[in-house]
């Protein structure tokens, strides 16, 4: 089996973001190869005996970014193009997010190569539980907390968290966040990045004086966060005039019916099946004249290519990764006001934090108070990155970015270097 490297595009754009930001903050060049650099990188085989009796081989990864600030923190992703590279860099923005919400975490991410979808109920409950075994020495609730995200669910933690607590002997509900609420979940949990990307449109939407009413929206991906994103946009007044997933678009001038769309989405029913819009390519939904853009799908989706036929004031990116260093030049060039990833899609783990001090105080937390909670950090987060990328004149993504290295390279500066 050939051996996964690190050489992949999206680690290179999580390299080539933290230069930028380290060059504009003058960073101690102490800190610069340390804070590029994965603290812990674990691969490992998963041979996993499938219903037919054949045993089969798949791959997994845990990366932990960075721990000076607490115990890491990330999902992990089951997609067949998931690989080392890809997850550090996955890791690396984690660290920065986290560490731009103020948690007291720091960033880590894992994966298996795998299509959840080729995989029967049993034979994911296998992989699921192998990977957790063969991770076991890095997880805990003081040292690495799993969490879902793409190709993953709450089904798929609490196995991972009952495979935690079979290893130690006692259930540890604080292991891993997203979990049902039946073993220690959160409420809110499952839309908590949507509800995220949410609040901090608004106060862009704010911001640039426009009312939410007057407001269209265009997302592409309708998983978990594009779904949830687009649910509660037109609960707020906004008009989703487009919503896409991997089989295709539907566009509707006049405004979707998104609670329709959620509907028939939840049973299964694919977007490029659905007769309430016009259908076009997730390429030509990324160009819809709209207010907001919001691409909440995978990495890379906004290029040199097509970034110059964007047509919209705000993109806010739900999406780990979406657009590109030569794209950023671009809409820059053209004044779209970009929400960066590692803001605008921190909802999600700012919600597990919540989840894991639940856990940890045996004490849960009611809807409105977690909703609150949210709107309170993430909107802290915007304003304090507006407000930086003002005072220094420089985009919302690298402010963001500065503000979260800083806290990082503050508590290595502090901690100091052992031995």
């Amino acid at each position: 089996m050939i051996i996964p490297e690190l050489d992949h595009p999206t680690l290179h754009l999580a390299m080539a973001q933290f230069d930028l930001a380290a060059e504009a903050m003058n960073l101690d060049p102490r800190f610069r190869e340390r804070l590029k650099t994965p603290q812990r990188s674990l691969m490992v085989a998963l041979p996993i005996r499938m219903d037919n009796g054949n045993v089969k081989m798949f791959m997994g990864y845990r990366v932990q970014h960075d721990s000076a600030r607490g115990p890491s923190k990330g999902g992990v992703r089951y997609h067949p193009d998931v690989n080392l590279g890809e997850v550090a860099a996955l890791a690396m923005w984690m660290t920065w997010k986290t560490a731009l919400a103020g948690l007291p975490y720091g960033g880590a991410k894992g994966g298996i190569s795998v299509d959840p979808n080729q995989l029967s109920q049993s034979e994911l409950e296998r992989l699921t539980r192998r990977y957790v075994a063969e991770i076991f020495p890095l997880m805990g609730p003081d040292k690495d907390i799993p969490a879902t995200d793409i190709g993953t669910n709450q089904q798929i933690m609490a196995w991972m968290m009952d495979t935690y607590s079979q290893q130690v002997g006692f259930s540890v509900p604080g292991s891993v966040t997203g979990k049902p609420l039946s073993i220690g979940g959160s409420l809110g949990r499952e839309e908590a990045t949507g509800r995220g990307v949410v609040d901090v449109t608004l106060e862009a939407l704010h911001y640039k004086g426009i009312k939410i009413h007057d407001t269209t929206a265009v997302i592409q991906g309708f998983g978990n966060v594009g779904s949830h994103t687009a649910r509660i946009l037109h609960e707020a007044g906004a008009r989703v005039i487009g919503v896409s997933d991997v089989t295709g678009g539907l566009y509707n001038q006049a405004g979707l019916n998104i609670d329709d769309i959620f509907q028939q989405h939840k049973f299964g029913i694919p977007i490029a099946e659905m007769k309430v819009g016009d259908h076009l390519t997730n390429e030509e939904l990324l160009t819809l004249d709209c207010t907001v853009l919001i691409p909440a799908a995978l990495s890379e989706q906004i290029t040199v290519k097509n970034a110059s036929h964007l047509r919209c004031q705000i993109l806010t990116e739900a999406a780990n990764g979406p657009t590109t260093l030569e794209a950023d030049e671009i809409l820059h060039d053209r004044n779209v006001f970009i929400i960066p990833d590692i803001l605008a899609n921190s909802g999600g783990v700012i919600v597990s934090y919540f989840e894991w001090v639940q856990d940890v105080q045996r004490f849960f937390w009611n809807e409105g108070d977690i909703r609150q909670r949210l709107q309170e950090i993430i909107t802290s987060a915007f304003h304090r990155s507006l407000l930086f990328s003002r005072e220094k004149k420089t985009t919302m993504r690298l402010a963001a970015l500065m503000s979260g290295i800083d806290q990082v390279a503050q508590a290595h500066a502090v901690r100091g270097l052992y031995p």
